[in-house]
């Protein structure tokens, strides 16, 4: 079953703020770091301590963040959050994922096509409408 859950863009204070934010809702916080995932040899030695992935989980509260990677595209108020979409198996979100990514612009940067990473499946696109959409399910097998 997918779900959805907001999904906040940090520059790079990510892990100062999620434990911020742990300090105020409780909960369990997990924490990756970029040097930590397959995709580190995407970035410079330079990004490998930004967290690319912090998952924040108290109660039916959950939302989940990262640290701005991109060098080509800056922070600016309206592009800091994505809607997320959690859960299912890799097939399951595949599916919506290739639905979504129907017109949107394939980058390289903003467009990251479905992967195994340490906390499962994981991809992300903008779609021909602009909404970025961020997507984490189980391992492909």
């Amino acid at each position: 079953m997918l779900y959805c859950t907001p999904f906040l863009l940090f520059d790079g204070n990510c892990a100062e703020a999620m434990k911020f934010y742990q300090s105020c809702f409780g909960g369990e916080l997990t924490l990756t770091k970029t040097g930590d995932t397959p995709m580190k040899d995407m970035f410079p030695p330079a990004k490998h301590n930004k967290i690319i992935n912090a998952h924040l989980k108290s109660g039916a509260l959950e939302f989940s963040a990262t640290d701005w990677h991109a060098d080509t595209h800056k922070p600016v108020q309206g592009n800091t959050y994505s809607i997320f979409v959690i859960g299912g198996t890799y097939d399951e979100l595949k599916t919506v994922f290739d639905k979504l990514a129907e017109g949107a612009v394939k980058d390289g940067i903003t467009f990251i096509e479905i992967d195994n990473m340490p906390f499962g499946s994981y991809g992300q696109l903008t779609d021909k409408y602009g909404v970025r959409w961020i997507f984490k399910g189980d391992k492909k097998e």
